[in-house]
């Protein structure tokens, strides 16, 4: 009797490993309030004629930060330790509602985009020796392409959303950090530095108007 309930105990246990979902590890990076984007570093690119106007709004689904970049060009960005080696996944919701269509983005003239978000390694005493990749929602180019910044090899642009698919409309994606930075910068990299939000039309001069929610790291 006592045999056919270590056995009835065994099968319990084997039946709740099978049926227990794993929960994904999860770290929120921005909350998109006032109180934060008081608190957040601001840069104005060297040589624009302004500064990106960011400012917080709020939907159905929480709030939101939005960028209006008019012949503009600044980021907004905060030092955080992101350990790829348990959640290597960015996740970026964000929308275009005016974008930057016939620039070429690959080049100096015209690299701009009206969303992009950066993410850091520091790989040495100064800024410029940081490596980064660029992930950005383009205006012309097509998902999935990349290519060096034309200002810096050390940063990598990779598009990860276009507005020639979703113009005006909330996108969701996902991108393997830790992948990108072995595959683009041959760097095994096992946690970030930091994370930047940018709306820049410095270069073309043009307008743009962007937006973005829920920017977190993932197991998977």
């Amino acid at each position: 009797m006592r045999s056919v309930f270590k056995k009835f105990i065994k099968l319990i246990a084997i039946y709740f490993l099978l049926v227990t979902p794993v929960t994904a590890e999860e770290l929120m990076v921005f909350n998109f309030t006032e109180e934060e984007l008081n608190s957040l570093d601001v840069r104005k690119v060297r040589g624009a004629d302004a500064k990106t106007a960011y400012s917080i709004g709020n939907n159905e689904k929480g709030n939101y930060l939005k960028a209006v970049a008019e012949n503009a060009a600044s980021g907004v960005g905060k030092e955080i330790k992101i350990n790829l080696d348990k959640t290597p996944f960015i996740n970026i919701t964000w929308k275009i509602e005016k974008d930057l269509k016939g620039i070429k983005e690959n080049t100096k003239k015209g690299h701009d985009f009206a969303a992009r978000v950066f993410v850091i390694k520091k790989t040495g005493a100064t800024p410029l020796s940081n490596r980064a990749i660029n992930y950005v929602f383009s205006s012309n180019s097509n998902v999935d392409e990349t290519w060096p910044s034309p200002y810096t090899k050390k940063s990598i642009d990779r598009v990860l959303a276009s507005t020639k698919l979703n113009l005006n409309e909330w996108v969701t994606v996902k991108a393997n950090v830790k992948e990108d930075f072995k595959k683009f910068h041959d760097l095994e990299v096992k946690e970030l530095s930091g994370i930047a939000i940018m709306a820049d039309t410095d270069n073309s001069k043009l307008t743009a108007v962007s937006y973005y929610q829920n920017i977190f790291f993932s197991s998977e």
